[in-house]
């Protein structure tokens, strides 16, 4: 029996997905970090005085890194490599 696209649960379009997430690794771990840092600048230099925005962002930028490093972690991982198949 032959193995259809729907097998594979749909196609991998984009960065974030098969071939392109191989393809584009190191960019998007190094947007991850600069993410992450971002985040702890954001933290450091501006004071908490400004309420609510201001943690927001912070948990924004954090969060934002962690799932695209998280992205790149998991796909080198799993059986393959990150590589379509």
């Amino acid at each position: 029996m032959s193995q259809t696209e729907r097998d594979h649960g749909g196609p991998r379009i984009g960065p974030f997905g098969g071939a392109g997430l191989h393809r584009y690794q190191l960019p998007l771990t190094a947007v991850g970090a600069a993410c992450i840092a971002m985040g702890i600048v954001t933290a450091v230099l501006v004071p908490e005085s400004d309420g609510p925005a201001w943690v927001m962002a912070v948990a924004g930028c954090l969060a934002t890194g962690v799932l695209l490093l998280a992205r790149v972690a998991f796909a080198r991982l799993r059986p393959g490599g990150g590589t379509a198949h």
